[in-house]
């Protein structure tokens, strides 16, 4: 398929000669500003209305004032130029092996964890660095529509081809009581402490929650519905104040910071296991996303051992 009307309206020199006309409000300040005559840059200011097809200056007031499309011309432009300009230093840190910019999802329960150490490890790496808390449903769609570069989470992109992944821990789920309560040893026991108990859910629209789900009902479990929350925090914080029961990971615990004011067990039943990862398109970042799963996997690692021992 042919398209038209590709060519640009304007190139970056007649970009400049405008912002120099915005900016000195004449064509005669502008042209002292940057060494040309006033005859080329009324040229210059012409032939990129020709081509933009719009009117930028209204020419009956003076200084020259911008027309509606000249105000959107000179904000764009301005972005324009100051990108190009950064272009240079850019492609000097790139052969340095810096890059522009790296972009991180980071799954809410590993957002207190890891922010710090994952800005500390990429400063060196990154001109900008930007990470984003949130659910990995959300992390995994940016990827690929390239919001985001990589992202550290339970990986529910396994059929997507093009993609590296570097495993960071599995954690075990776990239950969440309220404080002082007894352990619950068996399945049996669960079903029935399930019936009578509400059961505080993490949000379905999270890969957590639809795990959580998925596993309850190969145990056989049905507990009734109660409350629903995205946040691991507020998940602990409904059962620390003896609001109900959940089931969580020692990760979500830790960033919700309520470990000691919940009683925690083992997940009666088949073992039932987390595992987080990084996920980033093949080779797009060299050995970044190997190494930053080594910094989450020292810092995350010594948190589960902490908890299993």
């Amino acid at each position: 398929m042919r398209y038209k009307n590709l060519e640009l309206p304007f190139d970056f020199r007649s970009l400049e000669i405008f912002l120099a006309v915005c900016e000195s409000g004449g064509m005669a300040g502008a042209a002292t500003k940057l060494g040309l005559t006033q005859p080329a840059v009324s040229k210059a200011i012409s032939d990129l209305e020709k081509k933009a097809g719009v009117t930028l200056f209204d020419r009956t007031c003076r200084p020259l004032a911008l027309t509606a499309g000249g105000t959107l011309m000179r904000q764009q432009a301005a972005v324009l130029i100051a990108d190009a300009r950064n272009i240079p230093l850019l492609l000097r840190e790139a052969k340095q092996g810096r890059h522009a910019s790296i972009r991180v999802g980071l799954v809410d329960s590993l957002s207190r964890a890891l922010t710090l150490l994952l800005s500390a490890y990429l400063k060196p790496h990154a001109h900008e660095i930007s990470i984003r808390s949130g659910l990995t449903a959300m992390h995994a769609g940016e990827l690929l529509t390239r919001k985001l570069d990589l992202f550290l989470g339970v990986d529910d992109l396994e059929e997507t081809s093009g993609l590296e992944r570097w495993e960071i821990c599995r954690e075990p789920y776990v239950l969440l009581l309220s404080p002082g309560s007894r352990p619950i040893t068996t399945v049996e026991n669960f079903k029935r402490f399930a019936e009578v108990n509400p059961f505080i859910r993490f949000s379905a629209r999270s890969q957590t929650g639809a795990d959580v789900e998925r596993h309850l009902r190969l145990l056989g479990v049905n507990p009734t519905r109660s409350f629903e929350y995205d946040s691991p925090s507020a998940v602990a914080a409904m059962v620390s104040a003896g609001q109900g029961f959940a089931i969580s990971t020692p990760l979500c615990l830790s960033e919700s910071q309520y470990f000691e004011q919940v009683t925690t067990c083992p997940l009666p039943g088949p073992i039932f296991l987390r595992k987080l990862s990084v996920v980033a398109r093949m080779g797009e970042l060299g050995g970044i996303p190997r190494e930053v799963a080594d910094v989450a996997r020292n810092a995350l690692g010594k948190m589960v051992g902490a908890f299993n021992g």
